[in-house]
């Protein structure tokens, strides 16, 4: 007789356990998460006057006495679930600062509000998909004898494309540092930005927070030759943040006079290294500002909030321009799954770090990610809400806060993670459930909202 699979075996020895139903609660809270965490304790709540237990939970009487809780990782190619809650978490704290909603007023769509795009540098020629790939007129080629050109036409999805033309005239070293300077970088531009405002109007340049605050959300992304580029949504509110209305000065063509000066001209010197020198960063020559308007021209609010959303929940390896996991040894980075230019990108990154000038830049820790060492998504304290205001605002939607005037007591442990083979497999179609239901919902809101309008 043909045995069955291992996952299968797990999954039936998990339906014919009598707790199988409250263990398919839990997994169903926590929305079918790929790699949820396991904690064992109690929570007690007491009335804060007389002492009474209001309620009580203890995981002693749950499946293997565990409480199972999300991962909250936002990549979604470790889990799928928590990702898309990610998203939507991001999309409402990105369209809350463009639109108003969750405490921040609703007149901020009024403010000056640019959609920003900056790039790195060229660190050398690389393979460009459609027209901008073809051979030069003068066929010229590198010192190393590789044409300048390619004359193929790429489609936006051929491997080829972000791939160097010529690998030796690449500049792999400065590709690495400018990695490890872009956080920097931006912070620089941010602070020149402020300054210019200030300067164009009279203002003594420390004085500018007294008359105006630049308010953003910003989000990196890997270029198709796994270089990190970056779109911010900037606004200008008044001194206060979101309540203030900003000055009569300030206006959208101000901002982006002064994002496009402050772009070309800030500067990251790197550590001075005996092998290397010292490398003067900057952003690329490509700079894009465009004003978010709404009398219905220039981009949408929602689509940028929607696009954003959207990149966070992609890790480097859904990109191609890294890993989502670190590499501990060089044989990791010989056997990673990458290409030849990630994987070259890799061995500078490793090299470097082994540098003693280079070791505050900590390159060897991030070398699946190129030396990038930034939060994918990082915001101003004053654009608009938090995730973790987002987070206790769906626990109180969901009825898990705590009783007011009351005392909760916690006492909680970590005591494992993850899935057997049968649960991952359950869990799996809960996700893919709960994601049907959800794009049906979507969809049924649509054709309502459709059914009014005409």
């Amino acid at each position: 007789m043909r045995q069955l699979p291992e996952t299968d075996r797990d999954a039936i020895r998990l339906a014919q356990d009598p707790k199988f139903p409250r263990w398919l609660e839990q997994i169903t809270a926590t929305g079918g998460c790929s790699h949820p965490v396991h904690l064992s304790g109690s929570t007690t709540t007491l009335d804060a006057t007389t002492g009474e237990i209001l309620r009580h939970y203890d995981t002693r009487n749950e499946p293997g006495e565990r409480l199972l809780v999300r991962c909250r990782n936002r990549r979604a190619t470790i889990c799928p679930a928590c990702s898309r809650l990610h998203a939507g978490d991001t999309y409402h704290l990105v369209r809350a600062g463009l639109l108003g909603g969750k405490n921040v007023p609703p007149v901020v769509r009024y403010r000056p509000r640019l959609f920003v795009t900056l790039t790195a540098p060229s660190f050398g020629p690389v393979h460009r998909a459609g027209e901008q790939c073809r051979p030069r007129r003068d066929r010229r080629t590198c010192e190393h004898g590789c044409p300048l050109g390619c004359g193929t036409v790429h489609a936006p999805d051929a491997p080829a494309v972000g791939q160097p033309l010529c690998p030796d005239c690449y500049d792999y070293t400065a590709h690495v540092l400018w990695h490890a300077h872009a956080s920097k970088l931006w912070d620089r531009f941010v602070i020149d930005v402020r300054r210019r405002l200030a300067s164009s109007v009279g203002l003594v340049q420390s004085r500018f927070a007294e008359h105006a605050r630049l308010s953003f959300a910003r989000v990196a992304e890997y270029q198709k030759r796994a270089a990190v580029h970056v779109h911010a949504v900037v606004r200008l509110d008044g001194p206060n943040g979101s309540d203030d209305e900003p000055p009569a000065w300030g206006t959208a063509e101000l901002l982006i006079d002064a994002v496009r000066k402050s772009a070309r001209r800030v500067l990251v010197h790197s550590p001075y290294s005996p092998a290397v020198g010292v490398r003067v960063l900057r952003w690329g020559g490509q700079i894009d500002a465009r004003p978010l308007r709404t009398d219905g021209e220039g981009p949408d609010d929602d689509a940028v909030a929607a696009y954003v959303a959207k990149y966070v929940t992609k890790g480097a390896s859904e990109t191609g321009a890294g890993l989502d996991h670190s590499l501990t040894t060089w044989a990791d980075i010989e056997s990673a799954p990458v290409s030849t230019h990630v994987r070259t990108l890799m061995r500078a990154c490793w090299r470097l770090g082994g540098l003693p000038e280079y070791e505050s830049l900590r390159l060897r820790p991030w070398t699946h990610t190129l030396g990038y060492r930034g939060h994918i998504l990082t915001k101003s304290r004053a654009y608009s809400t938090t995730y973790a205001a987002l987070r206790a605002e769906r626990a109180h939607h969901m009825g898990h806060t705590d009783t007011p005037d009351a005392i909760t007591e916690h006492s909680w442990r970590y005591i494992g993670s993850g899935h057997t083979p049968g649960a991952a497999l359950i869990a799996a179609g809960i996700a893919e459930d709960l994601a049907t239901a959800r794009e049906f919902g979507r969809d049924a809101t649509a054709d309502r909202l459709r059914g009014v309008c005409t």
